[in-house]
């Protein structure tokens, strides 16, 4: 048993005189940094998932403890991202693990001042409601020279980058079948 002195806990000095001259190894080591272990080491399950940010599909692991997500990162066998993702995808368990999230349906209904809670069931409802009201509004059968249009004025779209190209077509398709004119996505703005 060798004695410790005050040269031990500098990093240089186990550098110079143990088996790592070029400090690559165990004398850039702390005692705190010896116990550390990766959050995916501990994952219970792995899930694949691609990143929702933008259309190029990086592909992610997403690491599991106890049903909770505790880690995020590339996939490697991506063929896309081979591994690597932007500060937007290495930042995508704040989007679903952030305090921020919010976990509830809100409402505030004109002139408030403050949200209100709302069920799930109920702001479906008043969705469908508003959307079949603006397109029966907004609704041209034909035009002045009496041309058939079937289309309405009174809904338009604009789509988010963060959706997949099935989200983009599924949205497509519904507001065309809807009679929209205006379809647009934030990807070609």
């Amino acid at each position: 048993m060798s004695r410790w002195t005050w040269l031990d806990a500098w990093p240089v000095y186990r550098q110079l005189t143990g088996t790592d001259p070029l400090g690559r190894g165990k004398s850039a080591e702390s005692k705190g940094t010896e116990q550390l272990v990766a959050r995916t080491a501990t994952a219970d399950r792995v899930a694949r998932s691609v990143c929702p940010y933008c259309a190029v599909g990086c592909g992610q692991n997403v690491y599991v403890k106890d049903d909770q997500v505790v880690q995020i990162e590339g996939d490697p066998d991506s063929p896309i991202s081979r591994g690597r993702l932007c500060p937007k995808g290495s930042a995508s368990k704040q989007l679903v693990t952030g305090p921020q999230r919010e976990q509830h349906v809100l409402y505030r209904a004109p002139y408030a001042t403050s949200w209100t809670r709302l069920d799930l069931d109920a702001a479906m409802d008043m969705v469908t409601d508003r959307v079949l009201d603006a397109r029966a509004k907004g609704w041209q059968e034909h035009d002045d020279h009496g041309h058939r249009l079937r289309r309405t004025m009174g809904i338009a779209s604009l789509g988010g980058a963060t959706l997949d190209n099935e989200e983009n077509y599924l949205i497509k398709k519904l507001f065309t079948a809807l009679g929209a004119v205006q379809i647009e996505n934030q990807a070609r703005i």
